[in-house]
């Protein structure tokens, strides 16, 4: 020590001390009331700002408390330098987790209001959190003395080492940061792939894409494999989409009567049903002469794909309903049996010049 320690010194460390823990608490209180406003706006990338100040600035309130109360005190050069050094790595390590909070619920915001979904792209998020704290791991070496130089020359060096060792894992990384760039799948999206598996994308992390089927179970694909499939998606360019009813009326039905049925059995699905879309004009098209009916197609517009199954199950409840109070018949698939002497000549449905003889 300079000089001999007295009550006076330690009167006003406490004092210090005490400012710093009572300014701690009345941030503390202060961001948990600007946090309740902030949930009330429309914006969600001033939650993660708020919530982040509620742990850095309480933090600095304490560091600085510390840092005012060893300055009155009658330390050495040494212990003041480490104290001091001490003090400024718990800053530092406030400030970068708040910072790898903030950014990374940032991007998560604008990944989400860009897709349109709950869902998350998890690989930016995790990208984003591990830059911001290796940068703070750095600048904590760095403050504490320890030169960065020589760690980024051997990280540089094991860079290639783990770059071989984990070929498919950066395969599936770049990939994803891939498919997201691109914009050809985003989460939120109904996709089907060439191999038979389909469903709404949940999540694209650093390694993997989670796809949620209808029956509600995950299906796990690497996205090195989603990069290199066939795929349809159902929602891009755009969500909306067409779907065709195939519909068939027997020869002796008046057509223009049938399809002003068919019309109006359309409109009041589509005003009716949820996930229809009243916008969309409806189309029919008669065109096939089938064995037993007159074949034709009714295209109807759909809100997103998992929509369809409601639209089609009440529109065919609907239209079967309003064809038996019209009149109009819808005929069954009929078989025609000749008997001939000596064998049985079967007419097939769909090719009826080709028959099968059997002998009797």
């Amino acid at each position: 020590m300079n000089r001999a320690l007295t009550v006076h010194d330690l009167v006003l460390a406490g004092i210090a001390l005490a400012a710093g823990l009572l300014l701690a608490f009345l941030s503390r209180g202060m961001l948990r009331w600007l946090a309740r406003h902030a949930k009330r706006t429309r914006w969600s990338g001033d939650d993660v700002i708020v919530d982040a100040l509620r742990t850095v600035v309480p933090w600095a309130a304490l560091a600085g408390g510390a840092a005012a109360a060893a300055a009155v005190l009658p330390l050495t050069r040494t212990v003041q330098h480490h104290t001091n050094q001490c003090l400024q790595v718990l800053l530092i390590f406030a400030v970068t987790v708040s910072a790898a909070r903030v950014i990374a619920g940032l991007v998560q915001s604008v990944t989400q209001s860009r897709s349109g979904v709950a869902g998350s792209a998890t690989i930016f998020v995790n990208i984003t959190r591990v830059l911001v704290l290796a940068i703070g791991f750095l600048v904590m070496l760095q403050a504490l003395g320890i030169s960065i130089a020589p760690l980024l020359t051997a990280l540089g060096v094991g860079g290639l080492a783990v770059a071989l060792a984990l070929q498919d894992t950066l395969a599936n990384l770049f990939a994803g940061i891939h498919i997201l760039a691109s914009k050809t799948v985003q989460p939120g999206d109904y996709i089907q792939l060439s191999s038979g598996e389909e469903g709404y994308v949940v999540d694209i992390n650093w390694r993997q894409t989670t796809v949620r089927q209808l029956s509600n179970n995950l299906v796990v694909i690497p996205n090195g494999q989603l990069a290199k499939t066939n795929m349809t998606n159902y929602t891009r360019p755009e969500q909306q989409l067409t779907i065709l009813v195939q519909v068939g009326v027997g020869y002796d039905s008046d057509l223009d009567h049938v399809e002003r049925v068919t019309h109006e059995v359309i409109a009041e699905t589509m005003t009716e049903i949820t996930g229809a879309v009243p916008d969309h004009e409806p189309a029919i098209r008669f065109h096939t002469f089938g064995d037993s009916r007159i074949g034709f197609t009714v295209i109807l517009g759909v809100g997103e794909f998992s929509d369809q199954f409601r639209i089609k199950h009440e529109f065919i409840k609907r239209l079967h309903r309003r064809y038996r109070e019209e009149g109009i018949r819808i005929p069954a698939p009929a078989r025609t049996v000749a008997l001939q002497q000596g064998a049985v000549v079967i007419p097939q449905q769909r090719n009826p010049e080709d028959a099968v003889v059997e002998p009797i």
